[in-house]
């Protein structure tokens, strides 16, 4: 199991290099002078050279990348250019109200789809079983974005349940909670169709097999054979898709929290790119590459520890 942590963080280590790598690369492919738009038209070309030399861009790339890297083995991401503020403490500031969005959007998502799918393998071909995959499908099909509008204007407008915009007083736990409800539906509710999908095909592959068979033939109970032989099998694709699936949620939280108007890491880059502040971008980008290349991580470590046979696969 030890050997098997090494080799996933030293991959994870690499994910991250060549992610941060490629960002610098694509940023110089963006047309336009990032000093003359953040400096305006009018701007002098001696104060343009200035601030191109105070964010770095008169260097070659390569210089960059490995001034970067370096400033970064010391927990540095820099300064951001419009407030002078240092990017570590701007991004961890955002950060956790991204963290307990997808959190709790991971959560609503499983608590519903892994037992609806489950209950599907087991009434499989019946009606409650169509009925439960047109739901699921209906589910993967809606858009976080469109969900985030169509849940904003039912429940937060017109009926006023949930407060529309913003993420509650700081301190007041309550007040949080409410307002990261719509948010949360909004991303979570199509992957209550993907869980609810994949966890019925493993069911009912899960079912077929050998052990299953015996342990009933031994007079199990259904509900032993069910929950403590075959679900815990099933569930392990489950464990990948949701790490994985971390990549997509931060997207989705993107749009989320531009349209409920809430503070998070989303937003930042979004605002980052349009005033092109690049070293906000950059620290944004990186701290997501890493909770992606965390997730993914330990989703294959519990899957490690739910089936000894993946230890050997790398």
């Amino acid at each position: 199991m030890l050997l098997y942590l090494i080799k996933r963080v030293t991959l994870g280590v690499v994910i991250v290099m060549l992610a941060v790598t490629l960002l610098f690369c694509m940023i110089h492919l963006v047309p336009g002078d990032p000093a003359r738009i953040l400096l305006g038209p009018r701007a002098t070309p001696e104060l343009i050279a200035s601030m191109s030399a105070r964010m770095g861009l008169d260097l070659p790339m390569p210089v960059q990348v490995l001034r970067f890297f370096a400033n970064l083995l010391r927990g540095d991401l820099g300064m951001d250019i419009i407030t002078n503020r240092p990017v570590t403490e701007i991004v961890f500031g955002q950060l956790p109200y991204t963290l307990w969005l997808i959190f709790t959007a991971i959560v609503f998502a499983a608590l519903i789809g892994i037992p609806l799918g489950c209950y599907s393998a087991l009434h499989r071909n019946t009606l409650a079983d169509r009925i439960t995959g047109v739901v699921s499908v209906a589910c993967i099909t809606a858009p976080a974005f469109v969900v985030a509008l169509c849940s904003l204007l039912l429940f937060a407008v017109t009926l006023q349940w949930f407060p529309a915009v913003g993420a509650g007083t700081r301190g007041d736990v309550a007040d949080q909670a409410v307002h990261l409800v719509l948010p949360a539906f909004a991303i979570g509710l199509s992957w209550i169709g993907y869980l609810a999908r994949l966890v019925r095909a493993s069911m009912l592959e899960v079912m077929g097999e050998n052990h299953i068979r015996t342990a009933r033939a031994y007079g199990l109970p259904e509900r032993v054979v069910v929950y403590r032989y075959a679900l815990k099998l099933a569930v392990l694709p489950t464990v990948t898709v949701i790490g994985v699936g971390m990549g997509f949620l931060l997207s989705a939280a993107l749009f989320t929290e531009i349209v409920f108007a809430r503070p998070g890491i989303g937003k930042l880059i979004y605002d980052s790119i349009v005033t092109r502040n690049y070293p906000v971008v950059m620290g944004s980008v990186l701290i997501s590459t890493v909770l992606f290349v965390i997730s993914t991580t330990v989703s294959d470590l519990v899957n490690a520890w739910l089936d000894p046979r993946i230890r050997t696969s790398l």
